[in-house]
């Protein structure tokens, strides 16, 4: 069994081994394996990315980030620049309805709102425009609007489940209240919790998802 002090090496390690983040000065912290990531990057690629590869890290149970953002030039660009940048880069992405998308920006903070069928929409959007460069601070308030009455049926989730290879012997239960969907049970990693969520957004008309599913790591 690790100890916190190996995840935090492990992270460490991990983090210095991406290119994109081994000029970094990220510290982590891990409690009962939860891991604390903080420090300061210049661009929220780098931001999302730690936290990416740190949710990784066998051991990880729970990523808590507090990373912050400082833009080496970030008077250089105007609301006008990114907002414009910002509606061309939903344009030219053929997974977002665009038309039905607003962008407003604000001292460099975008907030995108709107209605959209699909959660992966609402995703593409955001991966879309948050880490443009001048962007301070980022808001997706867009909303999920299915575009079938119909409400969601339980078992439809739990059939995805049990097709998954990762998923398929997992304890996991499902509860549909209409068009949002709450998971609970246990896993063996964050892989697979982060899996389960996604595939039950992939459900027809879903509109929210509840992830309380519980990590237990594996001897």
């Amino acid at each position: 069994m690790k100890t916190n002090q190996d995840i935090a090496n492990d992270i460490q390690e991990a983090i210095h081994w991406e290119p994109l983040l081994k000029d970094t000065k990220i510290a982590v912290n891990v409690t009962d394996g939860v891991a604390t990531l903080t420090g300061v990057v210049d661009g929220y690629l780098k931001k999302s990315k730690a936290e990416e590869v740190a949710k990784g890290v066998t051991g990880v149970k729970a990523v808590v980030e507090k990373i912050a953002v400082q833009f080496i030039n970030e008077t250089d660009r105007s609301d006008q620049e990114i907002a414009m940048e910002a509606i061309q880069a939903l344009k030219k992405d053929g997974q977002v309805p665009h038309d039905r998308i607003k962008v407003t920006v604000e001292n460099g903070w975008v907030t995108l709102t709107g209605n959209v069928p699909w959660n992966y929409q609402k995703e593409a959007a955001r991966n879309a425009v948050r880490h443009l460069d001048g962007v301070k601070v980022f808001t997706n308030d867009i909303r999920i609007q299915p575009e079938s009455p119909d409400e969601l049926e339980q078992e439809d989730v739990q059939r995805a489940f049990r097709r998954s290879a990762s998923l398929y012997d997992q304890d996991i239960q499902v509860y549909v209240t209409e068009h949002a969907v709450t998971l609970s049970g246990v896993v063996n990693s964050w892989y697979q919790k982060e899996e389960a969520e996604r595939m039950a957004w992939n459900a027809p008309g879903v509109v929210a998802v509840a992830n309380e599913l519980v990590i237990d790591l594996k001897d």
